[in-house]
């Protein structure tokens, strides 16, 4: 089994192969590409514009030879795959689908934490769509100055921001947070407070690997 990941961040390379040895796949398994140019000019536009969407579908089918099925891994540029849906020959997938899928289903009350202020679109739209027939209650938050430290480099700052945000949605009555960025998976062990939060690097990976295995 082989899955493509285009990543718009380094980090995350590291991030999801430590989750894809959390769900029990080989080591090689994952390919990975970074284009932090992507996100970078998504941020500098204000969100995801048809220009970086048609970039982002280039880089996607590219990365379509040769595997099983393709991960996007940047929240921001969600929606891309949603307009290639049935036109590859292979599975391509947003990472963040996965994540509000069960977070939708575990019932309750979900604060879902986004860094990025150009995520916030995407991300609440998906919800949105999930969460329509059950009618479930989430919310959609922005972490204060998260963004910030992580792109200063700072990546504990930025985890402790995140993982203090899950514990504030903790307090105020969550029945569980969902970590909307690839990015802040870290942050789940550093809550105390209340169940673990969701992350999109795990969930979205097994659901590629079920889709693998289901066609095979």
């Amino acid at each position: 089994m082989k899955i493509a990941c285009l990543h718009t961040a380094e980090s995350n390379v590291s991030v999801f192969e430590t989750a894809s040895k959390e769900i029990g796949l080989p080591s090689g398994s994952l390919a990975h590409e970074v284009r932090p140019d992507l996100l970078a000019k998504a941020e500098q536009a204000g969100g995801l514009t048809l220009d970086i969407a048609n970039e982002t579908t280039l880089a996607l089918t590219a990365l379509c030879q040769g595997v099983d099925a393709v991960i996007l891994t940047c929240s921001t540029l969600g929606p891309v795959v949603d307009e290639l849906a049935g036109k590859t020959s292979i599975p391509v997938l947003r990472v963040d689908a996965a994540l509000a899928r069960r977070a939708i289903d575990s019932g309750g009350k979900v604060v879902v934490l986004c860094a990025v202020e150009t995520t916030l679109g995407p991300t609440t739209q998906l919800f949105a769509e999930i969460a329509g027939p059950s009618q479930a209650q989430y919310e959609v938050r922005l972490v204060p100055g998260a963004w910030a430290r992580f792109k200063a480099g700072d990546r504990h700052g930025y985890l402790t921001a995140v993982a203090e945000a899950a514990e504030t949605a903790y307090r105020e009555g969550a029945s569980i947070v969902a970590l909307a960025q690839s990015s802040m998976a870290g942050a789940s062990d550093l809550v105390n407070n209340g169940p673990k939060p969701l992350s999109s690097p795990i969930t979205g990976l097994a659901a590629a690997k079920d889709m693998v295995l289901r066609k095979s």
